[in-house]
């Protein structure tokens, strides 16, 4: 079985990368999948990368197995979302190692509090909660975490 591969995302994989975030973010309980989703995210991909993503897709043979989003000026992980299909297999691990990669000395990023599954996961991996805010687009609590390179 070939490696994935953690790669740029192309333009032409745009669809696809709202696919795996939709279909991901919908694992979580939170939402369910819809159309009106699906457009938000496909329309949300192109803008967000006019605004400084670095857009990042796990390709595995050809199939996407997850996406990735940094801003990295601002040592922020926007976005990790891993299809269901491929949850629980270690790609988030490689992914956030990718991530430490471009941003070595600091990350943080925000989650929703209800999403526990996510939250947890990054406190085992070595972030810090630092507060809950709402965040007034979404109306949601978002839970803000940091993570810094030990001295």
């Amino acid at each position: 079985m070939p490696k994935i591969i953690i790669r740029p995302a192309r333009s032409d994989e745009y669809d696809q990368v709202a696919r795996v975030w939709m279909d991901s973010w919908v694992s979580t309980g939170l939402e369910d999948a819809s159309d009106a989703l699906l457009e938000k995210l496909r329309a949300r991909v192109p803008m967000e990368v006019e605004k400084g993503w670095s857009l990042y897709v796990a390709d595995d043979n050809g199939k996407l197995a997850a996406m990735l989003a940094l801003h990295v000026p601002d040592c922020y992980l926007d976005q990790l979302f891993v299809a269901p299909e491929y949850q629980g297999n270690s790609l988030g691990r490689q992914l956030l190692a990718f991530t430490r990669q471009h941003l070595p000395d600091e990350i943080w990023l925000r989650c929703v509090r209800e999403n526990e599954k996510a939250w947890r996961w990054y406190e085992r991996e070595g972030f810090v909660f630092e507060k809950e805010q709402v965040e007034p687009m979404m109306g949601r609590v978002m839970k803000y975490y940091r993570w810094k390179k030990s001295a």
